[in-house]
């Protein structure tokens, strides 16, 4: 249960903005009823009744927001990668995620995802389920448990998949969507459905202009994908030939942000004109750097999307990506933004370590709203992190820690501690 009022005291670093940073150490986090009150060197006077949890020398940072994973891949993480996109849907997701059908194999292999979810450094994830109303509904009741903070998509998808998972056509899927809005509609505290048709390909055009009306019914977000690979993209113009690009695709149903909001994952080749739709419409650029690597469908120009005022956030894209961790999402982004300026566009400077940083945290974290940040009036989400196990004989600073724990948490770090909402999690 959430305190009601609570105060953090450590080595406190946060993103105010996608190019600074702010630490005080051994500072004060004042929370009260989930939100912020405020960032101080010396407690408040009207504060000092407040129970205070001392973590001293750790570090205190906001907590990450995964803007793109698929639980049910989490199986079969680590296998596949030397397939492209297509190749590797039809190879290994679409028959793993077929076996979601069987509630018992849904029920272990959804626990296994939410035990590992609530350990690692992600307080806020939006979430790909599968088509089986069953055991997308137990994945959100696993997540519940976790205390994370998620939005989970029942995925849609009546053609181009194979016959174990497709969809009987449009009408059963809009059918078993609003069943399934209406089962678990006010069920959840942390956890809230996304409309979630999978991709372009996989759904027909009366399958998309009916989860067009039931966005404006719910008032719900949408997720999805765009522009990942080029067979990709040369596939979606193929089958819908009077789009004017990818993202069109979407518009035209109503599901490509403005009052739609909107976080698509990828976006790693979209046109000139797709990106000016998206930057129009406020869509969310989820970028998944460990996935588009491993699948081998290229760099996203993050820096160009930045410079021109998009809404950019990090995923993970389990199990495109590999694990879980924010962490190494961060020092990937960074990795491949320097290979994209050495190899694609010398004017497109790469990420510094700031700024991937602000993408795991306020970056993505604002999809939510007010989350990410450890800045007056926002959500309390928070990691305390313990790097004494990575040894060195050098004495750094706060910043320089937090960098070094970006790229080697899984050496040597720890998560004492992590808060959503206010809440404590671990």
């Amino acid at each position: 249960m959430r305190e009601d009022a609570f105060v953090l005291k450590g080595n406190i670093c946060y993103a105010d903005t996608k190019d600074h940073l702010t630490v005080m150490d051994q500072g004060y986090l004042v929370c009260c009823q989930g939100i912020i009150r405020g960032v101080y060197p010396v407690l408040p006077e009207e504060y000092k009744s407040l129970p205070v949890t001392d973590y001293q020398d750790l570090l205190i940072v906001p907590g990450m927001t995964d803007l793109h994973i698929h639980a049910p891949q989490y199986p079969f993480r680590g296998l596949g990668m030397g397939l492209e996109l297509l190749e590797w849907l039809n190879t290994h997701t679409f028959p793993e995620e077929s076996r979601y059908k069987e509630l018992d194999y849904a029920r272990e292999a959804y626990r296994i995802f939410a035990e590992d979810l609530k350990k690692s450094a992600t307080t806020r994830a939006v979430v790909f389920g599968t088509v089986h109303v069953p055991a997308t509904r137990y994945l959100m009741e696993e997540l519940e448990r976790t205390g994370v903070i998620t939005y989970v998509g029942k995925v849609n998808m009546d053609q181009n998949s194979t016959d174990e998972l497709r969809e009987k056509d449009a009408e059963t899927s809009l059918a078993d969507t609003a069943a399934w809005l209406a089962d678990t509609a006010g069920r959840y505290q942390n956890t809230r459905p996304i409309l979630t048709p999978r991709f372009a390909p996989t759904c027909s055009g009366p399958l998309m202009e009916g989860l067009g009306k039931l966005q404006r019914e719910y008032q719900l977000p949408v997720q999805s994908h765009l522009s990942e690979n080029l067979s990709e993209i040369a596939w979606v113009k193929e089958l819908f030939p009077w789009s004017s690009c990818y993202g069109d695709v979407y518009g035209h149903y109503g599901l490509f942000g403005g009052q739609a909001r909107t976080v698509m994952a990828h976006c790693v080749h979209s046109s000139d004109l797709e990106v000016e739709l998206m930057k129009k419409n406020g869509v969310y650029v989820a970028h998944c750097p460990q996935s588009n690597i491993n699948l081998s469908s290229g760099i996203a120009p993050i820096r160009r999307y930045l410079e021109e005022g998009l809404r950019v956030g990090l995923g993970t894209d389990m199990a495109g990506g590999a694990n879980l961790s924010m962490f190494r999402c961060m020092a990937d982004a960074i990795g491949v933004s320097k290979l994209y300026w050495r190899l694609a566009d010398q004017t497109r400077k790469p990420l510094a370590m700031e700024e991937a940083f602000y993408l795991a945290t306020k970056g993505g974290g604002s999809f939510f709203g007010k989350a990410g940040s450890f800045e007056e009036g926002y959500e309390m989400d928070a990691l305390v992190l313990d790097d004494s196990g990575i040894r060195s004989t050098r004495a750094l600073g706060t910043k320089e820690r937090l960098e070094r724990y970006i790229y080697l948490a899984e050496e040597g770090g720890r998560l004492a501690g992590k808060y959503a909402a206010g809440r404590k999690v671990i």
